[in-house]
């Protein structure tokens, strides 16, 4: 019951129970015995893990989201490399290969291109734990480069500007007066993962970026949260304090105006079109600014309302995607909402229903904090 409750609580952040176990065990690894004192300075790496080498030199809270990377590149899971519960332990080859891959990217990336990240594992490997070598045939007919040119050319020359687009969205949601009178949501719902397994979920949400939701499992309550500064997960027992990346990403799911706030988060915007999405046609937004990973808006052509957002964390070698499809969309006090939200990672995804939304009603701040050390209960087996 306690692993599957861990499942769950990684299924939904994007990590496995073999890396939470490397979580758990980081203090015991740590070269600070005292687990509780605060800390000098952000850990690198070999501070904080055993037996660090190709990875050496990076961030500590690095290392999972890089090893997140590689099992989304190659399509395992992380006994493949490592030894169960004994990360540490070089016993098994793929690991040791790993270590001779990783050292290959970053010289080709340093001799190649100026020492940016052209190059990464899923560049060959594309999935698959056997980089191909062989071109595939596929069952269609290559159309010719210049008529694939020619019709983008005269697509993209009819194209909306991103301030159109992204006011349009703020107009179908209905309006930024209308939003800013929004002061809080809580949502109740069903959370569904693992292929059919129904739990129920509560989402809080309070202006203008604080952010919490629960999953009520079979063996203790799961949590996500952001405080406004600061991300933090945690199931019975254990915190998880988010890293600047994982941080990242839970200020922009946190912020209850992001329509509103869209256009200032990002230097400059890229129009193209987009996908579709469940039979709806859209434009595709996305915004970059130097030295940050872009962020993705797939905006429904004919009513302007956002239907698919993709952002992106950095690690030392590579971005890992999440793509948030939304749907369902519902009157709620003058503003439309999603009552359904599709998450998907590499290797997992799960969906959320909203059955009852609620708005401008009291929610406490105390219920975003970060629970302290003395509060978590020690989890059994």
């Amino acid at each position: 019951m306690h692993e599957n409750r861990q499942k769950l609580w990684f299924a939904v952040c994007g990590t496995s129970l073999s890396l939470l176990l490397a979580i758990a065990g980081a203090g015991a690894q740590s070269s600070t015995p005292n687990a509780s004192a605060a800390p000098a300075g952000p850990k690198l790496a070999e501070e904080e893990f055993k037996n660090i080498q190709a990875l050496k030199g990076i961030p500590a809270d690095q290392v999972i989201p890089s090893m997140q990377f590689i099992a989304a590149s190659l399509g395992v899971e992380c006994e493949f490399c490592h030894v169960a519960h004994a990360n540490e332990k070089d016993d098994k080859k793929p690991k040791v290969t790993a270590r001779k891959m990783i050292n290959m990217m970053m010289a080709i990336n340093k001799d190649n291109f100026e020492g940016h990240r052209e190059v990464t594992c899923y560049s060959c490997h594309r999935g698959s734990k056997d980089p191909e070598a062989t071109p595939i045939i596929t069952d269609e007919e290559a159309k010719p480069a210049a008529e694939e040119e020619k019709k983008a050319g005269a697509a993209k020359a009819t194209l909306p500007s991103a301030e159109q687009l992204l006011d349009k969205y703020l107009a179908a949601i209905g309006g930024a007066d209308a939003l800013q009178k929004i002061t809080s949501r809580v949502q109740k719902g069903t959370i569904t993962v693992f292929g059919g397994q129904h739990f129920p979920v509560d989402v809080y949400s309070k202006a203008p970026n604080k952010r919490l939701s629960v999953m009520h499992l079979q063996g203790g309550d799961s949590f996500t949260g952001f405080d406004g500064k600061q991300g933090w997960l945690s199931v019975p027992g254990r915190v998880h304090t988010m890293s600047a990346m994982e941080n990242a990403a839970a200020r922009i799911d946190a912020d209850l105006y992001l329509p509103a706030h869209l256009k200032t988060l990002y230097e400059k915007f890229r129009v193209d079109i987009g996908e579709k999405i469940d039979g709806h046609d859209t434009y595709l937004v996305a915004g970059r600014t130097e030295g940050q990973p872009p962020l993705r808006l797939y905006l429904d052509k004919e009513s302007g309302l956002l239907l698919r957002l993709v952002r992106y964390a950095e690690t030392p070698l590579g971005r890992n995607p999440t793509q948030i499809d939304y749907a369902d969309y519902r009157d709620a006090n003058g503003v439309k909402a999603p009552f359904r939200w599709i998450l998907a990672r590499s290797g997992n995804r799960f969906t959320i229903q909203v059955e009852q939304l609620q708005q401008n009603v009291p929610v406490d701040d105390s219920k975003f904090a970060i629970p302290p050390p003395a509060a978590q209960k020690p989890s059994t087996p």
